[in-house]
This record gives structure tokens, C-alpha cells and sequence, in this order.
């Protein structure tokens, strides 16, 4: 069925390339281009797919709205794309990591990513972010440790997104620790059970644990990168602490595959000056996320070897497919 589904979607892309190819000549002019957003309104990812689509009608000189297309972990949004007309118009934004990591997360997945969509760039990078609240008694990875270990399976840490289960399986099997995973919907329901003493620690998107922390709830101990990042570079790395991770989510933008490489191309030009704006860098660095930006060819490799990483995380972590 899914080898079906993308003949389909291939054959009809050949059909509308000559079309496609003369819009090109005049892209983006004609009509609005639409960022899929893959999170409802009001969401951290939301307001983020805003602001780039706010910034960029500013680069291209053409209305960019937002369609929040949200459920099933981003495959809906994603379908929408891969099944738009390939004319550059429609454009996915969001979490490539996450984007690759749906191949291994549903028996069935609906496409296949790196064959389905086209990248036309990276857009920032950021890790997750290992948080405890503000007052508890670990100052570092380490005495957190030896407070889990004196706890065993008593002990419970919150998991509100897929990679924070992950960053926190990691920890918990390099560490030896026999902590009980809990999940939450949304990172606010996480603090709440922190702030109430029901669990000890959670790792949280960058966003969200820097905002926590400039509120004065959370204390943060360490990034699930290899390296420190230049967004955050006063925080430790897992690694520096004992604990071996390289764990980094990044984001990009997307069109469906077929669409002309002169309109990828510039979709890619348009990205690089939108990055390079001071107030667009300031912006990603306040939520904890470092500007990444790649070519069209870079971005597509780096999604297929996100495919092939995932494959391990989730195994990792045990998560059972959708």
C-alpha cells in the first residue's frame, strides 16, 4: 500500500512539473505561502512556526500564513505537505528530528520521510534540557545520581515529549538507576507533579525549561548534546558529568518531493537571510535553540542519518510503536 501511495504521488508530480516548472520563473508571487504547523495554536511550537512565518513575508515580500494541522505526532501535518501540490508554496516547519523519528514510532507509517519530503533547509538546533526544581538538593548530574540511586524505584521523573523519555531512559541506563518513568501531556503538567513532590526530576524542550528557569521554578543541570551550545553555554553537558549522551533535536523547513530545484533552491536562499537577521538569532537563542543552516543536499542527509539515530533511541528507551 505504501509503495502504491508513493508511485501515486509520484506519477502526479510528473504531471504537474511543467506547470510547476513555469511558476517557478515568478515564485513566490501569485499567492500566499502557507508553514504547516504540526502543534495547535498557542503552542511553544506554535508561536515559533509565527514568528518564522512573520519574519520571512518580511524576506520574500509575500504573506506567509500558518495552518496548524496537529495530531498524530506530526503525521498529519507532514501528510498535508507530502500530498500538496510540489509549487513551493506549502512549507512544513518543524522538528526534523522528531519528523524522522516517526519512521520507528508507528508500525505503519504513512510515508516514508526521506523520500516524501523534500528539505530545503535547517533552521536551529537545540538540545533537551535535564531540569529539578529550584530548591531541590542536587546541584549537579551527579548528586542527583546518588539521590536516585539511595531511591531506587521509588523515585519518578516526568516525560512530556518523546525525547524527553529518551534523554531520560538514557540517563537512567548509563546511570544504573532504577527510576519509574511518568508521562505528561504537556511540560505545564510536568511542573505541576514537580512542584507538588510527586517527581524528581524531567527533562524539557529548551523553550520551556529556560523560561522555567528565568521564573524561578527549575534549575537546570546539564544538556543532552555532546558539546555545550552557544545558546546555553554556562549549562554542562550530560557527558561532562559522567553521563555518555549526544542527543540534539533540530528543526527545518519542508516541501513535498517533486518540487523544481530552482524553487528548493530558493527556499534555501530565503532561509539563510532570514538566519542571518540579528533579531531572528536573538529570538532562537532565548528559547535555548542555536541558528543551523545547511543546504538542501546537507539538510535532506542529515534527515535519512536522523532516521537510522532514532532507530537506536527507540530501542533505547523501549517506547512501543503507534
Amino acid at each position: 500500500m505504501l509503495k502504491f501511495k508513493l508511485a501515486a504521488l509520484a506519477a502526479a508530480a510528473f504531471i504537474l512539473q511543467p506547470a510547476v516548472e513555469a511558476i517557478a520563473q515568478d515564485f513566490p508571487k501569485g499567492k500566499p505561502v502557507s508553514f504547516i504547523c504540526a502543534f495547535p495554536p498557542g503552542s511553544g511550537a506554535d508561536i515559533q512556526v509565527r514568528y518564522l512565518a512573520e519574519k520571512m513575508s518580511q524576506v520574500i515580500g509575500q504573506t506567509v500564513l500558518v495552518e496548524n494541522k496537529p495530531g498524530a505526532g506530526g503525521n498529519i501535518a507532514a501528510e498535508y505537505v507530502v500530498r500538496s501540490r510540489p509549487d513551493g508554496f506549502t512549507v512544513y516547519v518543524h522538528s526534523g528530528s522528531a519528523t524522522a523519528g516517526n519512521m520507528h514510532l508507528f508500525k505503519n507509517p504513512p510515508f516514508d520521510v526521506r523520500t516524501a519530503l523534500q528539505p530545503v533547509a535547517s533552521i536551529s538546533k537545540a538540545p533537551f534540557v535535564m531540569t529539578v526544581l529550584k530548591d531541590h538538593p542536587a546541584k549537579d548530574v551527579r548528586a542527583l545520581t546518588e539521590i536516585l540511586k539511595t531511591k531506587g524505584a521509588s523515585a519518578n521523573y516526568a516525560a512530556s515529549a518523546t525525547s524527553a523519555k529518551i534523554m531520560g531512559e538514557i540517563y537512567k541506563q548509563r546511570a544504573g538507576l532504577e527510576t519509574v518513568d511518568v508521562s505528561y501531556r504537556t511540560g505545564q503538567d510536568a511542573i505541576n507533579d514537580m512542584l507538588g513532590g510527586r517527581v524528581e526530576f524531567a527533562p524539557f524542550d529548551a523553550a520551556f525549561a529556560m523560561s522555567q528557569a528565568r521564573e524561578g521554578r527549575v534549575r537546570l543541570l546539564a544538556v543532552s548534546a555532546g558539546e555545550r551550545t552557544r545558546s546555553m553555554p554556562d549549562i554542562p553537558t550530560m557527558r561532562e558529568q559522567g553521563v555518555e549522551m549526544n542527543q540534539l533535536g533540530w528543526w527545518g523547513g519542508f516541501v513535498a518531493a517533486g518540487t523544481p530545484d530552482p524553487i528548493v533552491q530558493q527556499w534555501n536562499g530565503y532561509f539563510k537571510e532570514l538566519l542571518g537577521r540579528k533579531d531572528v538569532i536573538d529570538f532562537h537563542t532565548q528559547i535555548g535553540a542555536d541558528i543551523f543552516i545547511s543546504s538542501p543536499k546537507e539538510t535532506h542527509d542529515l534527515l535519512k542519518a536522523t532516521v537510522d539515530e532514532w532507530a537506536e533511541f527507540v530501542r533505547i528507551a523501549k517506547i512501543p510503536q503507534n
